[in-house]
Parts: structure tokens; sequence; C-alpha cells
């Protein structure tokens, strides 16, 4: 066992029991270069999991390392809570330009502390504050963070099921997952009693429920199983709200900037929302989070969501600078080329591994739910998800030089998310890695001319 091993086991006895991703790369991660790390060992990997998705042109972009060496020489505040400084002046103004141009018209910005959940905390607080409301609306499946209001919105039990004093009045509502759809019926059917659902709960007088603060969606359910939202419903669902006076809160923390290969995973659905949260890739790799809002919600004092380090400036001057390259000629159109590409290959894997049920999403934030295709179905005729089978293949990906992660119920979704900037020799590879992992695992008829998959493992 050499020192670096060594060094790697004794902080994994040092560090906490709530380390995550550390558990299934369990490797000293020791340099990376745009869709590639290597390991202590100088084994080469692809990362598909791109920080969940904060690294937007992947690790050490040259366009991010020089745009922070030329501010950390230029002697500007490291720090500056929220004053006014050059770094914050540039991002604000290209976040402007990013944002959809009919929200940006009325637009007001709060830089939060720098995670995606206390820009969720933050919302709260606004919405709560400025509508007199208490309730919220949410959906099963979500992910907002980790934080005390987020946790509460959290689809997912594991986490908040020993933690007590969760936020009340948090109603979960019914996301048209139309794989495992909650009503048992096909994927239209599945959006329109979605819909109809919360039309009901929000008009009828003894729902249950007050009118609410706000109502809180992913375009893109990440964590949840990478699960889109149609177009059609997100329509259907701005409209509900607006008729009801509901703010529609989008959380595009990890859908957001280019991922969906539209500027926001909102976009495609011609829709404007009340509120845009952002993190991740807003920053380009460092520690940002922002909520822009319609003016007319502004109604909250001075200190009202505070933090020494919202608006971080190394933050504000490498999201600045991924906010242009973005905007750039060819570059979203690029995220869906690439993102057609990925889909393409592993609908090819689809038709020979009877383990993957369905692959979804978009661009490049693309999921492949597994499942037992002989396991019992339950009532209304659906595989079970295959949970275990998605961590012996997240395993058998790292030893073959792909770094992925998973998520959904049961953990059985393996979720895509490799950075934006990836070529078409890259998606290749990463398929080429992936089919290899994935036959390691589950049987399927051989392909002539097919790489043997021991040829992979490293």
């Amino acid at each position: 066992m050499n020192s670096f091993e060594q060094r790697r086991l004794l902080l994994a006895e040092r560090e906490s029991n709530a380390r995550t991703y550390a558990r299934g790369i369990d490797r000293i991660i020791s340099r990376g270069e745009i869709a590639r790390v290597y390991d202590s060992q100088g084994r080469e990997y692809i990362d598909c999991l791109a920080c969940a998705g904060a690294l937007p042109l992947g690790h050490n972009h040259p366009l991010i390392q020089e745009k922070v060496a030329e501010f950390l020489r230029s002697g500007q505040l490291q720090q500056a809570l929220d004053i006014a400084t050059p770094a914050k002046l540039d991002f604000v103004e290209a976040l402007y330009r990013a944002l959809p141009a009919r929200f940006a018209e009325d637009a007001r910005v709060q830089f939060c502390g720098p995670s995606g959940s206390d820009c969720v905390e933050a919302a709260l607080k606004l919405f709560k504050t400025a509508t007199g409301r208490r309730s919220v609306l949410a959906f099963q499946g979500a992910y907002h963070g980790m934080t005390m209001g987020s946790l509460g919105m959290m689809g997912n039990l594991g986490p908040k099921a020993a933690v007590s004093g969760s936020p009340a009045e948090i109603q979960f509502l019914p996301f048209p997952y139309a794989y495992r759809s909650p009503f048992g019926v096909g994927s239209r059917e599945t959006e329109q009693l979605s819909l109809a659902f919360i039309e009901n709960l929000l008009s009828d007088p003894e729902s249950g429920v007050t009118k609410p603060a706000l109502l809180i969606v992913e375009p893109i359910q990440g964590e949840g199983g990478c699960i889109p939202a149609s177009a059609e419903w997100l329509r259907g669902l701005r409209e509900i709200t607006a008729r009801h006076d509901v703010p529609l809160v989008l959380d595009e923390v990890q859908s957001g900037f280019g991922r969906s290969g539209d500027m926001f995973a909102h976009e495609y659905a011609g829709i404007v929302p009340d509120a845009i949260l952002m993190s991740k890739a807003v920053g380009g790799g460092y520690p940002l989070a922002v909520m822009a809002y319609h003016r007319k919600y502004d109604r909250w004092g001075p200190g009202a969501h505070a933090g020494t380090f919202r608006g971080n400036q190394i933050a504000l001057v490498s999201g600045a600078a991924t906010l242009e390259y973005l905007q750039g000629p060819g570059v979203l159109e690029h995220v869906r080329q690439m993102g057609q590409l990925l889909r393409r290959r592993l609908d090819a894997l689809q038709q020979r591994f009877a383990c993957i049920g369905e692959i979804r999403g978009r661009g490049l934030m693309l999921g492949i739910e597994l499942i037992d295709p002989q396991g019992p179905r339950d009532s209304h005729g659906r595989p079970p998800a295959h949970g275990s089978l998605a961590k012996a293949l997240k395993r058998a990906c790292l030893e073959r030089g792909l770094i992925i992660e998973t998520g959904g119920r049961h953990g059985a979704v393996m979720r895509m998310l490799p950075p934006l900037v990836v070529s078409a020799d890259d998606i290749e590879e990463i398929s080429r890695r992936f089919e290899a992992a994935l036959s390691s695992a589950w049987p399927a008829a051989p392909v002539p001319g097919a790489i043997p998959e021991a040829a992979l493992a490293i």
C-alpha cells in the first residue's frame, strides 16, 4: 500500500460518515483536464459527473484559468460581502444577457450563500414575506438541497427521516413521471391528471391546503432520476399558477446554463416564471448561488437574507466568463448534438440489454433507469427498479475508466452529466466504456466486432 492510499484511508477514518461520492470513487483524484481526470496512480477516467453539473466547461478549462489568474493578480477584493465591485458589475451584466429576455425585463437578483440550498431558503423567505402566506407546494421526487427548509421539500425520505423539525405546511404533488406514472396510466394521461390534481387542490375550498406562498419545481428532476417535464405540462402548470396567483419558482440549479441544450431548461416551453434559482454551473466551477425574481415580489427588508460569502468574488469572475462562453456561437447547438449522439448510443444499448427500462432527459442531462425484467411486477404491471445492479454497474464503470453517479428511486438510475464541451470522440469513448461495464454486469447478445470488455478494464 503506497503513502497516497494510506492517507486516503486515514481521511476516510477522520471524515464524517455523511460523505457520499468518496464511498463509490475510492481513489485519490489528483488532476483533471476538461472531461478527463487522473488518479494518484496515473489512471485516466472520463468524468460524467462534472461535480454534479457544477463544471460546465470541465476541469481546468483554459478560459477559466486565465480569468481567475488575472483576477488574483489584479489586487481586487477577494471577498466583499454584498458591496459593489468590478467583478460583481461584470457578472450581473453577463447574467442579465443570459436570462430569458422577457423574464430579465422585470428581474431583481439576490446573491445567496454559495450553495443552491441557500438559494432555495431565500426563495422560501422571499415569497412567504411577499405573499403573507405559509404553505408551499413541491413535487414528489424533488431535490432542492440539504438545509432545513429545502430538506423539507425533498421527495427522498432517507436524508430527512431521522431529522425532526422540518417546515410544516408542505404539500407534495405528483410529478409527471411517465415511466412510473403515479396514476398508473400513459404519458399523456399522467400529465393531464397531474395538472387536474393541482387545479383541484388550488380551487377546492376543502382541499385541506391553504393558498400557497409558492410552487417550486425542477424543469428536469435531477437527483430524482433525471425526469424531464414536457413543454405542454410546464405551460399548463404556468397557466394554473398564474390564474390562482401562486408564484411559480423554477429550480434550475442543476438544469440551467446549457445543460439541457437550452440556456435554461424551461425555455423550450416558452413560459415566464416568477423566479429562477441558480447555482452549480452559474459559478463556472466556483461556489455561487443566485435567485432572480420578478420585481413585484421584492418586498423584504435589508438583511432579510444575508451571508458572509454571498457573491464570492472569484466565482463572479469565473461565472461571468462561463456565461459569456455559453452564449458564444454554436455552443448550445453543440450540447444538443452531443446529447443526441449519446442518446443514440444509449438507445442502441437498450435494444441489447433487457435491464435498461428507460432512457430519458434532454441535452447532456440523461438518465438510464435500470430494471429487473424478471422481477415481480407492481400493481400497474411495471418491473421493479434494480438498485443493486446500478450500484454494481457504477463500480464496473469506475474500473473501466468512467465516473458516473446514480440517483432516482431505489438508486436505480445511472445519470450522465458530462462537461458541456465534450467532443464526439469523448461521447464515443463514454459509450464504449459504459457498454463494457454493462456487459460485465448483465448478459447480452454479443455484437460482431465489439471490443472485449476485459480489454477496457484499468
